[in-house]
């Protein structure tokens, strides 16, 4: 699935999809938004916006 469109997501949505790609394909959240192009700042903001806050050490949003 194609991140790029991201701000117009359901965050839940978007939340288990960043989740399973950091699990599934990349090493990192900033991995992550290069490979898709997008903001990092841009993608966290949206996320905590709707509760999600990023744990670096188990690589996911929670």
């Amino acid at each position: 699935m194609d991140l790029k469109n991201f701000a117009s997501m359901d965050p839940i949505m978007l939340m288990s999809i960043v989740n399973m790609k950091l699990r599934d394909e990349f090493s990192s959240l900033e991995d992550l938004v290069k490979y898709f192009d997008i903001d990092i700042i841009t993608l966290c903001t949206t996320l905590a916006d709707a509760g999600f806050e990023y744990q670096k050490e188990q690589r996911q949003f929670r």
